[in-house]
C-alpha cells in the first residue's frame, strides 16, 4: 500500500466538493414530516424523558444526520411542544435531517433554583444527563434495527436559552475533573447523579456530538473550551440580559451562576482552533426565539445554523488539496471530528493540533 499525505483545507463554497449532498440539508425539499413520540430513557419512564422525533415523509435515504433541539424556560419551565421546538424540528426534517425535541428534568421551584447555586448546578447537570441519554438512545436504536435511519457518527445538539446552555455543557465538559470542587463540590454532585454520563440510561453507547448550535445560550466556565471540543455556531442578541451576550449572572439575578455568551465564547474558540461562527442580532434582547418562525430572526437563525452544519456533513467534505510541506511546528494531538484523540487513520478527516496554536485538517489517502 502507498500513502499520500495531503493538507486539506475546508471551504464554505461547494466548487471543489469531493462529494455532494444532492440538494439535501440546506433548503426545505420535503413538504410534510411525520412526528412520533417515544420515551428515550430506560430508567425514567416519565414525561420528563419524552422525545418527539421528526422525519421527512417520503424520504428513501437512510444514514441521515440527526439533530437534537432543547427548549428554553430557565430550567424551571418549558416543554418539547413549544413553538420554537416544533418550528425548528419541522424545518430541519423538511431539509432531510432526522430531528428531535426532548423534555428534560427541571427544577419546578423557580425561587429555589434562583437562590441556590448548588440547586443550579444539580439541575443543569441532570438536564445534560438527559440530553446525553437521548443521544445514546438514537445510537442504541441504530445498533438494534435503525428505526429512524440515522448516521450515528453525525449528531448535532443545541437549543434555545436553557436548551443552548445544556448543549454547550454537554459538548464542552470533557470529564468530571473539569468541574470545580470549591466553593461548591460540583464533582461530587455529578458523581451522585450517575457520574459523567449521568443516570438516565442507555448505557454502553456514546453521547459525543459532531457539532453544537446555541440560540441565546452560554457557558459557565470559559476554561472548559479547548481544541478538542466540537465545532460551535451561536446566534445571540447583544442586549440579552437573561443569558448575557458577554458574561454575567444567569437570568440577570445576582444569585444565579455566571454564564458567558457568544461575545466571550467565540474569541476563545478562534484562539484554540475550534471551527466556529456566530450570527449577532444588534440591539436584540433574549426573546427573539420564543415565537419560532413567526419571528424573522428565528428563521435567520435556522438558515445560518443550517449553512454552518452543512460544512460538517460527511456528504459535503468540501476540500481543496495541496501537498503537505515540512515545517517546524510540533504536533501535540490528533483528533477526529468528535474531538476524540486518535492515531493516524486513512481516508477520514482528522484534525492535527500543533504547539503554535494552529490546527490543520488532513486526510491520509491510502491506495
Amino acid at each position: 500500500m502507498k500513502k499520500l499525505y495531503f493538507l486539506v483545507v475546508m471551504f464554505l463554497a461547494t466548487t471543489f466538493a469531493i462529494a455532494q449532498c444532492n440538494g439535501r440539508y440546506q433548503t426545505e425539499i420535503f413538504t410534510n414530516v411525520s412526528v412520533s413520540t417515544i420515551n428515550y430513557s430506560d430508567v425514567y419512564l416519565d414525561s420528563f424523558h419524552e422525545m418527539d422525533i421528526y422525519m421527512p415523509d417520503g424520504d428513501t435515504v437512510t444514514n441521515r444526520p440527526f439533530i437534537l433541539y432543547m427548549h428554553g424556560g430557565s430550567f424551571s419551565a418549558g416543554t418539547k411542544n413549544m413553538t420554537d421546538c416544533v418550528d425548528f424540528c419541522t424545518s430541519m426534517a423538511k431539509r432531510g435531517y432526522v430531528s428531535a425535541s426532548i423534555n428534560y428534568r427541571l427544577e419546578l421551584n423557580a425561587i429555589q433554583f434562583a437562590l441556590s447555586n448548588t440547586v443550579q448546578y444539580e439541575t443543569v447537570l441532570k438536564s445534560v444527563a438527559d440530553a446525553k441519554a437521548a443521544i445514546r438512545f438514537m445510537r442504541k436504536d441504530y445498533a438494534n434495527g435503525d428505526t429512524y435511519g440515522i448516521d450515528p457518527n453525525t449528531i448535532f445538539v443545541g437549543g434555545f436559552s436553557a436548551g443552548g446552555v445544556v448543549a454547550i455543557h454537554l459538548a464542552y465538559i470533557n470529564s468530571i475533573s473539569d468541574l470545580p470542587t470549591s466553593p461548591i463540590d460540583v464533582q461530587t454532585i455529578m458523581n451522585n447523579n450517575g457520574g459523567f454520563e449521568g443516570d438516565a440510561g442507555n448505557n454502553g453507547y456514546s453521547s459525543q456530538v459532531s457539532g453544537v448550535y446555541s440560540f441565546a445560550g452560554g457557558i459557565n466556565d470559559l476554561g472548559w473550551i479547548d481544541a478538542s471540543d466540537a465545532p460551535i455556531v451561536s446566534i445571540h442578541g447583544t442586549d440579552d440580559q437573561i443569558v448575557n451576550y458577554n458574561c454575567g449572572p444567569g437570568l440577570n439575578i445576582p444569585t444565579v451562576l455566571n454564564l458567558c455568551g457568544a461575545a466571550a465564547i467565540h474569541p476563545i474558540a478562534d484562539t484554540v482552533g475550534i471551527f466556529n461562527d456566530k450570527l449577532i442580532f444588534n440591539g436584540t434582547d433574549h426573546n427573539w426565539g420564543l415565537l419560532g418562525t413567526s419571528n424573522s430572526k428565528f428563521t435567520q437563525a435556522i438558515d445560518f445554523t443550517t449553512d454552518f452544519l452543512y460544512n460538517l456533513l460527511p456528504c459535503n467534505q468540501t476540500t481543496s488539496i495541496f501537498t503537505l510541506s515540512k515545517n517546524d511546528k510540533k504536533l501535540l494531538q490528533i483528533v477526529d471530528v468528535l474531538g476524540k484523540e486518535v492515531k493516524g487513520i486513512s481516508n477520514t478527516p482528522l484534525f492535527y493540533i500543533y504547539d503554535d496554536g494552529s490546527v490543520d485538517k488532513k486526510v491520509i489517502i491510502e491506495y
